[in-house]
């Protein structure tokens, strides 16, 4: 019997010492090791701290953010756009329409529009002195067109009544005197 139960544990060790080793592995691999844990933390933090300065707007993009008609706006076709700022981000809007929501910002332009931009959706709202329009250039369209708010209107009104001339109709006049 003795024998029968020694030769039952010489070959159930070998087994039993595997599975305790294996064990031992596979919670090894579940706990990462503590520099393992201090570089990931490190890389967090430098992604946090890239995202912030992404995130953090020059005095410049900061005025022009200042000039944006926000409020819900009628456009052409019945359409609204609304403009939110965002009140934890200065210089940030949300930027909505039926169908579609954007989180924009300002960029600097060299004619003066304002623009607003949301480089992930490939949006841009651009807001002149007339009107403003909600471009989508990744869906190749315009989704709204001739928004308006009430200062908006009195200038698209005041351009009716006063069309500046163009570029040809000044060489016209240059032309004939």
């Amino acid at each position: 019997m003795t024998k029968l139960l020694l030769s039952v544990l010489l070959i159930a060790l070998p087994a039993v010492t595997w599975a305790q080793s294996s064990t031992k592995l596979e919670n090894a691999s579940k706990a990462p090791s503590k520099s393992r844990l201090e570089a990931k933390t490190k890389a967090t933090q430098m992604a946090a701290g890239i995202m912030a300065a992404e995130a953090a707007l020059t005095p410049n993009e900061l005025e022009i953010a200042a000039k944006v008609h926000s409020g819900k706006l009628p456009c052409e076709l019945g359409a609204f756009v609304t403009l939110r700022a965002d009140p934890h981000s200065p210089g940030y809007f949300d930027v909505q329409t039926k169908t579609h929501k954007y989180r924009m910002f300002p960029v600097e332009t060299s004619t003066g529009a304002i623009r607003l931009e949301d480089h992930k959706a490939g949006a841009v709202w651009l807001q002149l002195a007339n009107k403003s329009m909600l471009m989508n250039h990744k869906l190749g369209k315009r989704l709204a067109d001739a928004c308006m708010n009430p200062d908006q209107i009195v200038v698209a009104e005041a351009m009716l009544k006063n069309p500046t001339p163009g570029l040809l109709d000044v060489a016209t006049e240059v032309a004939i005197k």
